[in-house]
């Protein structure tokens, strides 16, 4: 049974900081300070799954993931990319973007699991990565 919209979190809200919109999706950074860059690239139609959308909506919502993937790694140079399509909370079709470090509370484990040690501080991070990313994703290709 789908949720309907109105009940649903990524139909109500933006589901983090707006860095880029386009008629199919939007991606946005994830208020999680214990993993910076943590981003969501939300699809805005209300569908579940990968497979409700055609073939050429399901290419290009992976391609955008991967070019997400990439951007991140170029500007963070995390240790690890996670990405997750989970939705058993929030059965509105998005992907996390995780980027991952050594040293993160959860490192190897998801970052959904028990932390396995005390938070520790962010490795040098640009000093507005929002806005960072914001930019650069203005240059995305599809």
């Amino acid at each position: 049974m789908t949720m309907a919209p109105a009940a649903c979190e990524l139909c109500a809200t933006e589901g983090g900081e707006l860095l880029y919109r386009d008629a199919k999706l939007r991606i946005v950074l994830v208020d999680e300070p214990d993993y910076p860059g943590f981003c969501r690239v939300i699809w805005h139609a209300h569908v579940k799954e990968m497979t409700d959308l055609p073939a050429v909506d399901r290419y290009y919502l992976l391609t955008t993931v991967l070019q997400v993937e990439a951007l991140l790694r170029e500007v963070l140079r995390p240790d690890k990319i996670n990405l997750a399509s989970l939705g058993n909370m929030t059965p509105h079709l998005h992907w996390h973007v995780i980027p991952r470090f050594n040293q993160d509370r959860h490192f190897p484990a998801p970052v959904w699991a028990t932390p396995t040690r005390a938070a520790s501080a962010p490795q040098a991070l640009p000093a507005d990565l929002a806005a960072v990313l914001r930019e650069r994703l203005k240059t995305l290709h599809h």
